[in-house]
């Protein structure tokens, strides 16, 4: 950061009240120019560096060692759990349980839209869930398989290895991305740079969900009419006119009737537990309901020998390795830390906009930075085995929240809950219809669409409205990563147009305080108080190449208009008081800038004094 050159100006006063000053007085300028003069020196770059890496690791300096604090930081699960009581655990154990309900059906079905085996999405319910409850600060926050993720495997992962013709390869690549994700996601932990996240900007967000709900929706047609040959594609035109092809010929209404029948339960549920709190179980166990009654019904009535499509085998067991799976040096290597980035991204963003808020209504801070090496490192671990992209569930964590889970043990519990059924149960899912996992992930879909938060962003800002569309239709008619592409180079082009083209505003005095603010907004305030003097401040963070010529022309055609009208006060001398506190950095061309304007300034007669100057 370059410090701006300490120029003194000499300031004559017009009257001759003023220029009889007390000495007083004059020892106290002398004095604060000293301060001026003698402030300190900028920190270097890899000061600051050092310095947050420092603030990030160890938040709470005491009088604890080295190690004590490094673990304390790393695993929040040692500081509270001092505190952990058998009533914190009665509720985190019901609350557990509850959210395994809701967790194994959906895992299913998400893996199932990932184009993975059910049982990865189940194994992705339990690593992650583990290691985030010993690292990770959100007490409300489910983990786990989310529909989101899941849909951006399955349309960028098959551009490099078809999972119908190597299914192995294909699940080399998605543990190798999730390796790729979980480093991404710590190193953004790790050096603070959680602002990257924040390029996704919320506007982006709510289109690229709506799109993505829409999608995936979509692509559920193919498990309620129980078609077996569906596109791989996942833009909306694709997508109906792989159902207009495929209704006539593989339509199966067994099937379609099973998987719509149960998708009604499941709504209903939802609205039933929505209007009544007390009954906040209801949709949480429905999904599970559904699963057992239609695996029922499907094995007593042999549905599966009249069109009904079944999952037939699901591997029980615990997580396999996966470590020697994982292709760090192979030929896409490339292309899987580019999907690894992405996934990284979008999963960092639904995580943390679901833990701060459920944080907000408990009335606890939750710190960014920390949940990304939670996540990165849960991630990782959970690439070794034999889990995918793993993040925080909205749907699962207001079920935990309802539950009225205390901490994070809540997600040990689901975690310890899947295990089970991994080991006991699988073998009775071998009759479960496919068309009752579309329907559960139907049911999941419309929280994902919020209209009047899109509606919201209209009225507030044109340009992120124009954000939210873009996702939206990118990722229908386009795919993922160009409706998330455009959308990240909407957010870009308002930043960039907010910074090139800033204010520049008069700025004048509250009556009765010492408070100056801007005469356009606050029309009380007291402009030109004082005859040749002139207030302006800069409304810019930033002085630099992209915006330092705009904002001296603005001041000179500010000086200038007030100058016109002034003719008057041009024979005792102007001077123009630049405030210069909203601007943080300053590079060499807005130094130039400055030194033009005050040549400028000088040739029209006119002093220049800035004030509030920073590094």
């Amino acid at each position: 950061m370059v410090s701006l050159p300490n120029v003194s100006f000499s300031v004559e006063m017009h009257n001759n009240n003023q220029q009889q000053q007390q000495d007083p007085e004059d020892s106290g300028r002398t004095e604060r120019a000293k301060w001026l003069i003698n402030s300190p020196e900028p920190p270097y770059l890899w000061q600051e560096l050092v310095s947050d890496i420092r603030k990030n690791a160890f938040p709470h300096r005491g009088n604890h060692s080295l190690g004590a604090m490094s673990f304390q930081a790393l695993f929040p699960i040692l500081s509270w759990g001092k505190t952990y009581t058998a009533s914190k655990l009665k509720d985190d154990f019901m609350a557990g349980l509850t959210l395994a309900s809701l967790s194994i059906p959906q895992s299913i079905g998400y893996a199932n839209i990932a184009k993975l085996d059910p049982q990865y999405g189940l194994y992705t319910s339990v690593v992650p869930p583990l290691i985030y409850a010993l690292m990770g600060s959100s007490r409300e926050i489910a983990i786990g398989p989310v529909a989101v993720v899941s849909m951006l495997l399955s349309s960028m992962v098959p551009n490099v290895v078809d999972p119908v013709v190597d299914p192995s390869g294909y699940r080399k690549i998605v543990f190798t991305l999730t390796f790729f994700a979980g480093t991404f996601q710590a190193i953004f932990g790790l050096f603070r740079l959680g602002f990257l996240v924040d390029f996704l900007s919320h506007a982006a967000i709510v289109g690229f969900m709506a799109g993505a709900a829409i999608v995936i929706g979509l692509q559920q047609l193919k498990g309620l009419f129980g078609s077996n040959h569906f596109t791989t594609k996942t833009d909306v035109v694709s997508v109906l006119g792989s159902v207009l092809k495929s209704v006539p010929h593989e339509w199966h209404p067994l099937n379609f009737s099973l998987g719509c029948l149960f998708l009604v339960f499941l709504l209903v549920a939802r609205s039933i537990g929505r209007r009544n709190k007390k009954l906040f179980w209801l949709p949480a166990i429905a999904p599970l309901l559904s699963v057992i009654l239609s695996t029922l019904i499907v094995y007593l009535t042999k549905a599966d020998e009249h069109g009904v499509k079944i999952i037939k085998h699901l591997k029980g067991g615990l997580n396999s390795s996966s470590l020697h799976q994982l292709q760090l040096n192979g030929p896409h290597v490339a292309q899987a830390a580019k999907i690894g980035l992405i996934s990284a991204v979008v999963a960092l963003t639904e995580a943390i906009a679901v833990g701060r808020s459920f944080a907000s209504i408990k009335g606890y801070h939750l710190d960014g930075n920390k949940e990304m090496m939670a996540m990165g490192f849960m991630n990782v671990a959970g690439s070794f085995t034999s889990c995918y992209v793993a993040t925080g569930s909205f749907s699962r964590t207001a079920v935990n929240f309802s539950a009225g889970c205390q901490t994070a043990v809540s997600n040990i519990v689901m975690a310890i809950t899947v295990v089970v059924a991994l080991e006991l149960f699988t073998k009775l899912l071998y009759y479960t219809p496919i068309s009752i996992l579309a329907s559960i992930i139907l049911s999941a879909l419309p929280g994902l669409i919020d209209i009047n938060e899109a509606y919201y962003i209209w009225k507030l800002d044109k340009l992120d409205f124009l954000a939210c569309l873009v996702a939206f239709f990118g990722i229908l008619f386009v795919s993922v990563e160009i409706g998330l592409l455009a959308a990240v180079t909407i957010s870009f082009a308002k930043i960039f147009l907010n910074s090139i083209r800033p204010s520049v505003e008069q700025l004048g005095r509250l009556p009765r305080t010492d408070t100056f603010c801007e005469v356009n907004q606050y029309p009380m305030a007291i402009e030109n108080e004082t005859p040749g003097l002139l207030a302006l401040g800069i409304n810019s963070g930033l002085l630099c190449f992209a915006n330092a010529n705009c904002i001296r022309e603005r001041i000179m055609r500010l000086v200038t208009e007030e100058g016109g009208t002034k003719e008057t006060e041009k024979d005792t001398g102007q001077i123009l008081i630049l405030d210069m506190s909203n601007v943080m950095n300053i590079d060499t061309s807005g130094i130039f800038a400055l030194e033009e304007l005050h040549n400028n300034l000088v040739s029209l007669g006119i002093k220049l004094a800035m004030v509030n100057l920073r590094w």
